[in-house]
């Protein structure tokens, strides 16, 4: 059982606390997570927004929370957590002293969790006057959200900064995706059956291909998303997470740094790529108006309302990992913005049967695919092939097994990713966090990507509303794929 403990949310008035983090943690009290005694301590920077929280975030639970999940009983059981503080965090003025106060009220033993919902350039002051201001005791952590820096270099800095202040077994790189039951149960899928761990490696596979697309375009995020584009944004962290799941070794325990060697070695094994590489297996595209769902929305350049921008809003990436399990097999690592439909999906592709002992006039034999969707909806699909059993003849025919994770559960059980890596940092458990390490790894394999970029081209142009441009189409036809599109195809 979950101790008590305080979690302060810097930046507790903006959009990712608003609309993610508050409904996680009422989340957590409805299924009775969230132990008495504990509390939660968003920041904001004026008294009268402090004044004001209260019905902010009532209003925030209205507004975010799915359907049937907000109601009056547990709004009021669950607004006495919430303790909204005043802080400044690049100034150390008395309101630290009384957010110091507040915390030493209770037991002072009790764990507190620093969860900085703030730009990264503010993470190292944020930490300094935690430090300066006696808040961090040997029981406290610090959630720092992605991107970490927009380069090496600066990654380096800003973790060098934080690691002044709080140890690395304190320090919890937060990336949502790991934080998905559906990526969870990834591990469980491959590491406790011996279907798939016997056919998980080169011998069996002939693709995989791993897509996070977004219909989306900027909405707020202008000013931040024109300096970092979708590689930054989502190939440095997310993918790169999610590839390493996919195809790390299994670790001889399900502990912290047990799986976090094993996803390292993944980022290890990841083949270069460099100058030409960087032309011949990379796709950057950017959107320009199109039709979305039946509506004209318009292009990157009109959103961001510049006259002109190299960023990219679409990569696709033809990635090898150079060791004994994954040789000579691709993997396609896509994400874009405006895209025909919101999905997160893992798509395992396997090779087609050695020998085929039916004649042509059976039907085509495809592959087995194993889909492994994360969002909107959560599901594993499996492709096999089978005999028309509507026909006499024979005839065959591809057949989808599927398993709706998220209908398969009626006790009220809502995943939510947020809610899970929140209450791991308080339970200081780091399984599903991100070691200094792999941020080192995963931006010594993407600088050379940005480097090359600014000497050489711009983006494709893709319609929003579309798969990306046709060149990330082309990138899988010269191996004789093709991508796997939700909604497309069975």
């Amino acid at each position: 059982m979950l101790n008590p403990f305080d979690i302060v949310i810097f930046g507790g008035g903006g959009d990712l606390a608003l609309r993610k983090l508050l409904p996680a943690m009422y989340r957590a009290y409805q299924e009775g997570n969230l132990p008495q005694g504990s509390r939660i301590l968003p920041t904001v920077r004026e008294q009268s927004k402090c004044e004001e929280y209260i019905e902010t975030a009532h209003k925030a639970l209205q507004d975010f929370l799915g359907k049937g999940e907000f109601n009056a009983k547990d709004w009021k059981a669950f607004s006495a957590y919430l303790v909204p503080v005043v802080s400044n965090v690049t100034e150390a003025d008395d309101d630290w002293d009384k957010l110091r106060d507040i915390l030493d009220e209770h037991d002072t033993d009790k764990s507190r969790v620093f969860y900085l919902s703030l730009p990264p350039a503010v993470y190292g002051s944020c930490c300094e006057i935690l430090s300066k201001k006696g808040l961090i005791t040997e029981t406290s952590r610090v959630v720092v959200e992605k991107p970490i820096g927009y380069c090496g270099a600066s990654a380096e800095e800003i973790n060098a900064k934080i690691a002044e202040y709080f140890t690395e077994e304190q320090i919890f790189r937060i990336d949502h995706y790991l934080g998905k039951e559906t990526v969870q149960n990834l591990m469980a899928l491959r590491f406790s059956n011996s279907l798939f761990e016997n056919m998980w490696d080169a011998k069996s596979i002939d693709n995989i291909q791993i897509s996070l697309s977004e219909t989306v375009g900027l909405e707020s995020r202008a000013g931040f998303y024109d300096k970092a584009g979708a590689l930054r944004d989502m190939v440095q962290n997310h993918l790169l997470q999610l590839l390493c799941l996919v195809a790390m070794e299994s670790p001889n325990k399900l502990t912290a740094n047990s799986i976090r060697t094993e996803k390292l070695k993944v980022l290890e094994s990841l083949r270069p790529l460099v100058a030409e590489d960087v032309d011949a297996n990379i796709v950057r595209g950017q959107y320009v108006p199109g039709n979305l769902d039946g509506k004209i929305v318009p292009g990157y350049l009109e959103e961001l309302n510049e006259g002109a921008s190299k960023t990219e809003t679409f990569v696709a990436i033809r990635a090898h990992i150079d060791n004994w399990r994954w040789a000579g097999v691709p993997f396609y690592l896509r994400t874009g913005k405006r895209m025909k439909k919101r999905c997160a999906e893992i798509v395992v592709e396997y090779k087609k049967v050695s020998h085929n002992v039916y004649s042509d006039k059976v039907g085509n034999i495809e592959p087995n695919r194993l889909v492994i969707r994360l969002q909107p909806e959560e599901t594993i699909q499996l492709t096999l092939m089978s005999k028309r059993l509507d026909n006499l003849e024979m005839q065959l025919e591809p057949v989808t097994m599927n398993i709706e994770l998220s209908q398969a559960y009626s006790n009220g059980f809502h995943s939510d990713a947020y809610k899970r890596l929140m209450l791991d940092a308080a339970a200081n458990n780091p399984s599903l966090f991100i070691h200094r390490d792999e941020v080192r790894q995963a931006w010594k394999w993407i600088d050379p990507i940005i480097e090359r970029w600014q000497e050489k081209g711009a983006p494709s142009l893709y319609r929003a509303g579309s798969w990306g441009p046709e060149d990330a189409d082309e990138l899988l036809e010269e191996n004789n794929h093709v991508w796997f599109n939700t909604g497309d195809k069975a």
